[in-house]
């Protein structure tokens, strides 16, 4: 009999895990400190590769649903200067193997696709303590308490299981995002729409940088890049709108106005999302009874990879456990075994992207990847 499996977080590797081992009859409980699906928004787009993610939602068999998400016409890119001159530009023949779609949709069909009761909604892990053989007990904020016989840390960058297994701590890149959406935009800014075209944005120079996304319904959902310390952020009040707006957007003094409209004209307050890292090639011995999947075990720069490592996690462990019912420490020594190489790599190509992107000779340092990477080609 195959131990069932306490799964902390209900993002898209906790979710995938939980569905591939309903889809082979194993039980599993998510327990999410969100209080709902809906609590929050998601974030923006996703590209799906063939070689992880897709494989991971045919493991789920949530193909045909998948593709029913896909946003048309996402694959397309192109690199642009701070002057807003295109230096690079690919459309989407729908012939690239990494569809896009809104990471909201993609989370929607994986919750949508396992018993209600499956996800503890709510449920804020507050501790986690080992017992003598392999479980652990785990408490939460409303008091309660549980005993994971098997236990998978999906938790994200601030893991609270990661501790059982390293004393690895993410560390900041030096490299914050400022996230801003323009709504509506080939009516109320269509010189920014026709510079960001149907797909990816990147217009970048050394040290700073827009990355956007064009959303369905009319939305560009864009990250206002600056190579800047911690402490030069702390310093902006992002409680005040206006006046962070103000402080990002004198940093790009100079730039085309339709680049800066991604920076000013923003419905939403701007929201910094410093980006934090762990080691590359982060792993640690076996440990009785636990792992982990997704950021909590790999965290990286963006670059188009996360997610679906994340999700290729959680079908390749759901994989391993199918495969050694009644022999947990097999099944995890197999999954990690695989897992820590790939994600090594994964976390090296991240941060070498992000130089790319943000180093001395950008944005030219780009286009020459994307230009020698034909279908290849990463988004941050």
């Amino acid at each position: 009999m195959t131990t069932p499996v306490t799964i902390v977080g209900a993002g898209l590797g906790g979710l995938v895990l939980a569905r591939v081992l309903h889809v082979h009859g194993i039980p599993a409980t998510i327990y999410e400190a969100e209080p709902s699906a809906s609590a929050r928004t998601q974030g923006g787009q996703l590209d799906i590769h063939e070689a992880d993610g897709q494989r991971a939602l045919a493991a789920a068999s949530l193909t045909e649903a998948f593709r029913a998400i896909i946003h048309e016409g996402g694959q397309a890119s192109r690199v642009l200067d701070r002057y807003g001159a295109v230096l690079f530009s690919d459309s989407d023949d729908g012939k690239g193997g990494r569809p896009e779609v809104l990471r909201g949709d993609l989370r929607r069909i994986l919750v949508d696709s396992l018993p209600a009761e499956t996800i503890r909604w709510g449920m804020k892990l507050t501790g986690v303590e080992p017992l003598d053989d392999g479980r652990h007990a785990l408490s939460f904020a409303d008091g309660s308490t549980v005993v994971a016989g098997l236990l998978v840390g999906a938790d994200g960058a601030w893991s609270k299981v990661r501790p059982l297994l390293s004393k690895a701590q993410p560390e900041y890149t030096g490299v914050t995002f400022i996230e801003t959406y323009l709504r509506d935009v080939d009516v109320r800014h269509p010189a920014t729409a026709q510079a960001a075209g149907s797909g990816a944005l990147f217009a970048l120079a050394p040290g700073q940088g827009i990355f956007a996304h064009r959303e369905a319904g009319g939305v560009l959902h864009a990250y206002v890049a600056l190579s800047r310390s911690a402490d030069w952020i702390a310093a902006i009040d992002f409680s005040d709108a206006a006046a962070a707006t103000a402080r990002i957007a004198a940093e790009f003094d100079g730039w085309a106005p339709e680049l800066m409209a991604l920076i000013t004209d923003g419905e939403n307050a701007p929201v910094p999302r410093p980006l934090h890292t762990l080691p590359i090639g982060h792993r640690w011995d076996r440990v009785r009874g636990v792992t982990l999947v997704g950021d909590a075990a790999h965290l990286a720069p963006p670059a188009g990879e996360g997610a679906n490592l994340a999700m290729l996690d959680g079908a390749e462990l759901a994989e391993a456990i199918v495969a050694h019912p009644g022999d947990i420490e097999a099944a995890l020594a197999e999954f990690e075994a695989t897992m820590f190489p790939r994600s090594a790599s994964a976390a090296a190509d991240a941060s070498g992207i992000l130089g790319l992107c943000l180093g001395d000779r950008a944005p030219f340092s780009l286009v020459e990847f994307f230009a020698g990477h034909g279908d290849q080609r990463t988004a941050v």
